[in-house]
Order: structure tokens, then C-alpha cells, then sequence
């Protein structure tokens, strides 16, 4: 499977505070069947000040020490970028991390406060897709407007969004509401990718095999197979190339 966000960098964010918790990680992601991983570290003005600069530096120290321990897991990186009227002054400095690109067009994947559905959502969407860039809306299941109208996710989607939820949230683990939300949403057709946006080895912990094993009894292997191999896939298609301006890394 091929799972678009995940806090995998020690120290950056509320992800793993330290390598060793970084690498235990890394192997349970193995375990769970994940082949390709997406490291996303928060990138939240005033909060976490990371930016795709620092990010690439972060992802190059941690992805040799995974080669060298010879795990069988493909690391790529970008971020997951506040829906923030501050992130855009990272557009200009070329220090927005992105998700991937296709067709002319790059992927950012783009969270919302847990609250709402923020006033001007869909015209900062506009201004990213005016500038080839695709939002992809980070787990907005467990946004709790979306819980209750899981239909004010059709702005954005119209605008261009592509939508991503939590493995633990298809299972339940976020509550009822997130679930019957997710259910929502992908009743709807608007979810390309479900990912495990695991943070450590305690409550946030991967679960993309049993999130597989969910889809498959409920909506068939063939749509199992595009929310966890096919859609990601798409998203961070040409990931590292999109991220090569760094001057850290190329792809």
C-alpha cells in the first residue's frame, strides 16, 4: 500500500520525538504492508515552522538511516500545509512542500482547522488551483462541521479538491461521527486516497491493512485497491522531482 500521510520525521512535529521512535515506526508501517510512504511534517505558521528547505534536510538524514537498516519501505516526503492565509507567503519562496504532480499540475496536501470549514476555504482554494497547484483536503472526517453536514465538502471538491481520510477513521477509531462521515464521503466519490496519518506506536498508530480489510467487505477489492494503492499513487506521482528545487534532492 502506499500511504500519502504520515508524521515519520523525529523531532519536526507531534510526530516521533526521537529517531529511535522514528525507526519503530518506520517497521511497524512494514508490518502493516505499506511499501511507500509519504513523510508529511506539519507545516503550521506560529506552531511548526517547517518549510520545504528544512523538511528535505530532515528527510535525508532519516531516509539513509532507513536504507542502512534495510527496511523494504520507499520514503518520499512533503508536508501537510495549514489552510493559513501565512502559507502562501511559502509559494513565492519556493518553500511550499508538495505532495506530487500530474498533468501540469502539482499536489499539496492541505488540512483544515478541526472545527469548521473556514470562511474563504474555497477562494484560497481557487488561488492555489489558479497557480497549478491541487489541494488535497487532509482528513476531513474528523473536521466536526463535516461531521454533521459531510455536504460542505462539495464547494471544495467542486473548486478541484481531491479528498483524504484516516485508515483509523474508516474503522471507527475517531468515533461514530467520523465514521458515518468517511462513509459519507466516500458514498459520495469524492475520496482518492486513504492514508494512515500516524504519528507514533500508541494511539496514532498505522492501521492501513485493517482500513484494506474494511473497504474490501464494504466496497469491494477494486475500490479497496484505488483508495490505498491506486489514488495515493497518483497524488505523489513524480514526488521527489517536484521537490528537487530544494537543491536537497531530485528525482
Amino acid at each position: 500500500m502506499i500511504d500519502i500521510h504520515c508524521h515519520l520525521l523525529p523531532g519536526i512535529d507531534d510526530g516521533p520525538p526521537t529517531v529511535e521512535a522514528a525507526m519503530a515506526l518506520a517497521c511497524a508501517l512494514v508490518e502493516d504492508g505499506v511499501t511507500q510512504v509519504v513523510c508529511t511534517p506539519h507545516v503550521f505558521p506560529g506552531r511548526f515552522e517547517n518549510r520545504r528547505s528544512s523538511i528535505a534536510e530532515e528527510f535525508l538524514r532519516f531516509s539513509q538511516l532507513v536504507q542502512q537498516a534495510g527496511l523494504p519501505l520507499e520514503l518520499l516526503w512533503a508536508g501537510e500545509v495549514r489552510l493559513t492565509p501565512e502559507v502562501l507567503d511559502l509559494l513565492p519562496l519556493q518553500e511550499l512542500p508538495f505532495l506530487g504532480q500530474g498533468g501540469g499540475v502539482k499536489t499539496v496536501l492541505l488540512e483544515m482547522p478541526d472545527g469548521q470549514v473556514p470562511l474563504g476555504a474555497e477562494q484560497f482554494v481557487r488561488r492555489l488551483m489558479n497557480a497549478g497547484i491541487r489541494p488535497v483536503v487532509a482528513h476531513p472526517e474528523r473536521n466536526r462541521a463535516v461531521m454533521d453536514h459531510p455536504e460542505r465538502m462539495q464547494g471544495l471538491v467542486d473548486e478541484g479538491c481531491a479528498i483524504q481520510l484516516t485508515a483509523a477513521s474508516v474503522l471507527g477509531e475517531f468515533g461514530p461521527r467520523a465514521q458515518a462521515a468517511a462513509q459519507a464521503l466516500i458514498d459520495a466519490g469524492w475520496v482518492q486516497a486513504v492514508a494512515s496519518d500516524a504519528h507514533n506506536l500508541g494511539g496514532r498508530r498505522p492501521r492501513m491493512k485493517a482500513a484494506m480489510q474494511w473497504l474490501t467487505k464494504h466496497y469491494g477489492a477494486d475500490a479497496a485497491q484505488n483508495l490505498t494503492v491506486k489514488g495515493p499513487g497518483s497524488l505523489s506521482a513524480h514526488n521527489l522531482a517536484v521537490n528537487a528545487g530544494t537543491g536537497q534532492l531530485g528525482g
